[in-house]
């Protein structure tokens, strides 16, 4: 069946797995590690492999071979997800919302000019993004990919979550804030939080790319975040001084 069934308009704009950058295989890791060295990284910037996987097993458990699996997307899973999936559905956690609470100084900054990343903190109201289904003999291999994009630093603190979505509820793999990761700043003031966005950037692109790119996406899928409205609002204002 047609992935984008249920969200036709989908079709096109999000980058295929098999063209990702972000789909994180071995060989995509060490290269990270080789760009990370030569911008004078220490060898410890990111968790081990083994350390990853073994976060993924404490997470997911076993996998059941005949169930198929659910991940949420709020930031930049929404237009690259990296995985193989088999259907995508508009979805909604409750009691979350999209913020930008931990410090970057790799992906999206640097050690000079850190940047801030997105994740998703317990708050009133609820978050709206997509929600993916990785078909169930798929879901070993896709997730340990997915885990070495998301957690390659054990930024976040990953769950399952019932999400709403209209063709029904599901339980999916949420990757949540995590105050106990080392970089985790919470959320900071409005103006603070544009100033470090306008100016970040890292071996993956500037820090208002990614804001500018989700913004996007939110729009394609008719989604109002007015914290992030807000927030991209401040963050062309500065570019433009």
């Amino acid at each position: 069946m047609d992935p984008f069934r249920h969200l036709p308009h989908l079709q096109g704009q999000l980058t295929p797995a098999d063209r990702s950058s972000l789909r994180v295989t071995l060989e995509i890791l060490a290269e990270w590690d080789e760009r990370a060295r030569q911008l004078g990284r220490p060898s410890d910037w990111r968790l081990s492999n083994q350390a990853i996987e073994a976060s993924r097993r404490a997470a997911l458990g076993a996998l059941d071979a005949q169930q198929d699996f659910w991940v949420f997307s709020y930031g930049s899973l929404m237009w690259d997800p990296g995985f193989h999936f088999v259907e995508v559905r508009l979805a909604e956690l409750p009691a979350h919302q999209r913020r930008f609470t931990f410090k970057t100084d790799t992906g999206r900054g640097s050690p000079l000019c850190p940047g801030l990343m997105l994740s998703l903190a317990p708050g009133e109201g609820s978050c709206q993004g997509l929600a993916f289904r990785i078909a169930a003999r798929a879901a070993d291999a896709e997730t340990a990919i997915l885990w070495r994009r998301e957690m390659v630093r054990g930024s976040y603190s990953p769950k399952r979550l019932p999400v709403s979505t209209p063709q029904g509820e599901v339980e999916a793999l949420v990757f949540a804030d995590n105050p106990a990761f080392r970089d985790h700043v919470g959320e900071l003031p409005m103006d603070q939080t544009a100033a470090i966005i306008a100016r970040a950037s890292g071996m993956l692109g500037t820090n208002r790319d990614y804001l500018e790119q989700l913004a996007l996406q939110l729009r394609r899928l008719a989604i109002e975040d007015a914290y992030l409205s807000a927030l991209l609002q401040r963050v062309q204002a500065i570019a433009a001084e």
